[in-house]
């Protein structure tokens, strides 16, 4: 356990411009303009609880404010979208890179001569793509958006209307952040064969490894869409992009379960019954009772063993 603690902080001593600084800009960017949106948005003109509620031309009744906490309080986490974004291409260029880049600069050779097996290293990488980079970005987009939220919830103090109290006394405020955490599961899951995937192929490939992940699955799809237009031989090449080409690329990409499970998974169904935060959350962990996702974790865990195998017999790329 020692052993994997340390190689997991040295692939993040590594890699911290790519895992850290980057969603860190990319939400010190976002929080500039929401920012700076609030500051200058001078249309806003709140009244007290027996008048009507103004927000630039749309007026709603002093009634409907414990709705709009409400609402506020469930889609805060709504703001982090572009972070949560940045995971999936830091992940994928990641592993991409993770096997292939210590070949071509030859610290493998270094690394070999230390006591760890390629077991252990190449499980590092895979916990540090699923785990650790998904709750750094979880928590750099969680206190982005608190920080929006509580700026908007300042410039409506500002206009007369105090919706702190409310705020800090909704469950939903506490509950969003939370269950985005609880689907990490989920994401580990569903970014397996991903993950995998692009590890087998920093294993094997000497050079180009963007266009061997990427071009061989396109190229393989071009190539069975034409058979199956041109030779009519029965090829389904839509299932092929969509259950394997989709998810070797795309599974990265958080929320991307929906996309693959939307006939499965009654989200909009749903929604007039409960939160759309709790409906997503819900929504997401019945996705794990279909077959398709166990499929990719096998295809997953066996790429990832061959990542294991080619980097024990390969040494040099």
């Amino acid at each position: 356990m020692k052993t994997m603690k340390w190689l997991i902080k040295r692939e993040l001593w590594e890699h911290k411009g790519m895992l850290v600084w980057a969603p860190a800009v990319i939400a010190a960017l976002i929080a500039a303009l929401a920012l700076g949106s609030i500051i200058m948005g001078n249309h806003l003109n709140f009244n007290d609880d027996s008048n009507p509620l103004s927000i630039g031309s749309v007026t709603i009744e002093g009634t409907a404010r414990t709705r709009i906490v409400e609402t506020m309080s469930q889609a805060y986490m709504v703001s982090a979208m572009p972070v949560l974004m940045v995971l999936s291409f830091v992940v994928f260029f990641y592993c991409l890179g993770a096997l292939n880049d210590e070949r071509r600069d030859r610290s493998i050779l270094f690394w070999k001569s230390l006591p760890v097996s390629d077991l252990s290293t190449v499980l590092s990488k895979v916990a540090l793509a699923l785990v650790v980079a998904p709750l750094i970005t979880f928590g750099i987009g969680t206190v982005l958006s608190l920080l929006i939220l509580f700026a908007a919830c300042g410039a409506v103090l500002a206009h007369g209307t105090n919706l702190f109290g409310a705020m800090l006394m909704s469950p939903d405020l506490y509950l969003t952040p939370l269950r985005l955490v609880g689907l990490l599961p989920v994401y580990i899951l569903w970014a397996l064969p991903t993950v995998g995937w692009l590890l087998m192929v920093s294993s094997m490939a000497r050079s180009k490894v963007f266009l061997w992940a990427v071009g061989t699955p396109l190229v393989t799809s071009l190539l069975l869409v034409w058979a199956e237009k041109m030779l009519h031989i029965g090829i389904n090449a839509s299932w092929f992009v969509t259950r394997i080409v989709d998810r070797i690329l795309l599974g990265a990409i958080p929320g991307s379960w929906i996309m693959f499970e939307a006939d499965h998974v009654p989200l909009q169904l749903e929604a007039h019954r409960m939160a759309v935060p709790e409906t997503i959350f819900r929504g997401s962990w019945a996705t794990l009772g279909g077959i398709s996702v166990w499929l990719g974790v096998a295809a997953g865990v066996a790429m990832i063993a061959t990542a294991v195998w080619m980097r024990r017999r390969r040494e040099e790329g």
